[in-house]
């Protein structure tokens, strides 16, 4: 007997005085349990938390090693594939931005509560000021629709999103369709979207504000729509 079970066979001996021990196998194995149960026996085994990292990494290797068996060329193939996935990622992670909480549709042009149009004006014209393009856009953006809501050319709805506002907007200043929808577009991509904001952006929503400031509305395309 070697081990741990002569280890306790020997134990047995010894209780008894050196004198064999006559016993029977069940007894003897249950003597042997006891035994092998004592702390001293289990001071170098592993913690639960090794024992469960070690049962993890043996199912990813198997995990792995199926996949490369399933996978057209092996394990060259499996890398590829994995290489191909990481890749359309981190495409789509550029070309969407970074994903942002909630619904981009559910987002109200007016956050913050009711400003005037002479309050967003300055905000934005500060945040321009100072380079911080992002903020800048944003309250342009808010400027162009609440100066549209005090001229009556737009119902004061305070959910109401930029896109709503560009279509609602373009209704009653046809020729400024476009230019409205590419700003809602252009805001909801700062807010929503994680995308950065240049100069050249904040300049084309002030000149799209300066420029609708005194457009004459088309009353009659906005009735149209309405009834549409």
């Amino acid at each position: 007997m070697s081990g741990a079970g002569g280890a306790a066979a020997r134990m047995l001996i010894r209780a008894s005085g050196g004198a064999p021990v006559d016993t029977g196998r069940l007894p003897a194995r249950e003597a042997a349990r006891r035994e092998l149960s004592k702390g001293a026996y289990h001071q170098d085994d592993p913690n639960l938390l090794q024992r469960g990292l070690d049962h993890l990494w043996t199912w990813f290797g198997d995990v792995i090693s199926a996949a490369s068996v399933a996978a057209p060329g092996g394990a060259a193939g499996l890398i590829v594939l994995l290489l191909i996935v990481i890749a359309l990622a981190a495409a789509l992670w550029w070309r969407l931005g970074t994903p942002q909480p909630g619904s981009r549709s559910a987002d109200a042009l007016f956050a913050h509560g009711p400003r005037s149009t002479a309050d967003h004006r300055a905000a934005a014209e500060a945040h321009a000021a100072a380079g911080r393009w992002n903020q800048a856009v944003q309250e342009r953006m808010r400027a162009i629709v609440r100066a549209l809501e005090e001229r009556a050319l737009l119902d004061i709805r305070p959910g109401r999103t930029a896109d709503e506002a560009a279509a609602e907007a373009g209704l009653v200043l046809p020729p400024y369709d476009a230019r409205l929808r590419a700003a809602a577009r252009l805001f909801d991509d700062v807010t929503y979207g994680g995308r950065s904001a240049a100069q050249a952006s904040y300049l084309e929503l002030l000149d799209l504000d300066l420029a609708i400031e005194s457009a004459a509305p088309e009353l009659s395309g906005a009735r149209e729509g309405a009834a549409g």
